[in-house]
């Protein structure tokens, strides 16, 4: 059964007032609420700078690419909703048939209740007494509530069951026993120590054996011959140790697959028993730079699907101190740039002048042209042929850093076309 969220709850976000808060929205529209504010479809040109923006078309496209592969591969999808942090594109993720929604901390665990998410995987350990007595609560007073956490250690398992005793729990904490690998990241990093694992689980009265997971991500960082073979070594690994365990539900859990080798989880686990659950996060923004590269959709899966790039840098020029450089108004605090600097793509000549000075991926002001650094608050644009007051649209990589830095993210109906349209506003809690 796939999960659900509470849409009248994101609904009401549409009634919240804008003012400062929010460095996307333009001062003249403070004091409207984001529904009359969405509804009066501003262009573009009226946002100031630096902006960030996701492109309407893109997202819907991502999503049902993402649900038409998984459900040709016979696996559910469990979207990381720590990319976002954004309920209205996790309703949109949901609404388009995912078995349910990662997070990876109990602050964001918290969001995801708070928006009425029916079904949540916590892909860590949850460890805090506050916190389990918390998730207790949850549980015991929503028996639709439907909630998965992860544990690597025999100590884990005993915190955990003392920690629920101490809170009287009334229903048990449903876990996966999470395989790790060396020079990974958390994980138990051999077979008899997850089994021990599971034993622990077993004895705790609290706990229940759920399934397995593991994060395969941390194991290559790229689309090699030797990158690949070790996430396959790792899980064919997590395979046999799921067949081994003697679970405790009729449906175990077998869990992995990030946003780069969700392709490979699939045809390694696939078949198990139970339900394979992939967690890709980035899907849905997908990028300009990193994902792109590395993306299975680009690897040929999904029979030519490609994703698209759903999210974009707007900055404006403030300076031309020097031949060949331009200083940009946006910086680390706006754009990431940990998985690479942003791509310029294209020039909006300053307000009341010329207009576009191009076609998007053949703009001659931009030939040549690229970002060398981001300071806090400036970027370093080399090789353009830009005026001081002209805005350029970035490709950006990596939107797990993207979002984190707006609040409040506009939606517009074509970052390509001659003049977008607000068409939304996006919230996020990080």
């Amino acid at each position: 059964m796939v999960a659900t969220l509470d849409g009248a709850a994101v609904d009401a976000l549409g009634d919240e007032r804008l003012d400062w808060r929010f460095k996307a929205v333009p001062a003249a529209a403070h004091g409207a609420t984001v529904a009359e504010f969405r509804r009066s479809r501003p262009p573009l040109d009226d946002f100031g700078t630096p902006l960030l923006t996701l492109d309407a078309g893109a997202l819907d496209h991502n999503v049902r690419v993402m649900a038409a592969w998984t459900a040709a591969a016979g696996v559910e999808l469990a979207p990381h909703g720590k990319t976002t942090m954004a309920p209205a594109l996790w309703r949109r993720q949901l609404d388009a048939g995912a078995w349910g929604i990662t997070v990876a901390n109990l602050p964001q665990l918290r969001v995801a209740r708070a928006f009425g998410v029916t079904r949540v995987m916590l892909a860590s350990a949850l460890l805090d007494p506050a916190g389990l007595a918390w998730l207790a609560a949850e549980q015991d007073g929503d028996p639709g509530f439907a909630f998965v956490s992860w544990v690597d250690s025999v100590r884990s398992a005993e915190l955990m069951d003392r920690a629920l005793r101490a809170a009287r729990a009334q229903r048990p904490v449903d876990v996966c026993v999470e395989l790790g690998a060396p020079h990974g990241r958390t994980g138990v990093r051999d077979d008899d120590g997850a089994r021990a694992v599971a034993e622990a689980v077993r004895r705790a009265p609290t706990l229940r054996l759920a399934g397995t997971a593991g994060y395969e991500g941390a194991l290559a960082h790229d689309a090699s011959a030797d990158g690949r073979a070790a996430v396959d070594h790792y899980l064919r690994r997590l395979a046999g140790l799921h067949r081994s365990l003697d679970h405790e539900v009729d449906a175990p859990v077998v869990t992995a697959g990030g946003s780069v080798y969700f392709d490979q989880v699939a045809d390694v686990l696939g078949g198990l028993p139970g339900q394979v659950v992939l967690r890709p996060g980035a899907y849905i923004v997908h990028d300009d730079g990193f994902y792109r590269q590395i993306s299975p959709f680009g690897r040929g899966a999904g029979d030519g699907a490609r994703l698209r790039s759903a999210m974009h840098g707007w900055a404006r020029v403030l300076s031309r101190p020097e031949p060949g450089l331009a200083l940009l108004d946006a910086g680390k605090r706006d754009l990431p740039f940990d998985e690479g600097l942003p791509e310029p793509q294209l020039v909006r000549a300053a307000k009341g002048t010329d207009g576009a000075k191009g076609a998007d991926g053949a703009d001659a002001a931009l030939a040549g042209a690229r970002v060398t650094a981001l300071n806090d608050q400036h970027t370093f644009l080399v090789g353009a042929r830009v005026e001081v007051g002209d805005v350029v649209r970035f490709g950006l990589s990596h939107p797990c850093t993207a979002l984190d830095k707006w609040t409040l993210v506009p939606v517009v109906d074509d970052a390509h076309a001659d003049r977008p349209v607000l068409v939304d506003l996006v919230r996020t809690w990080f």
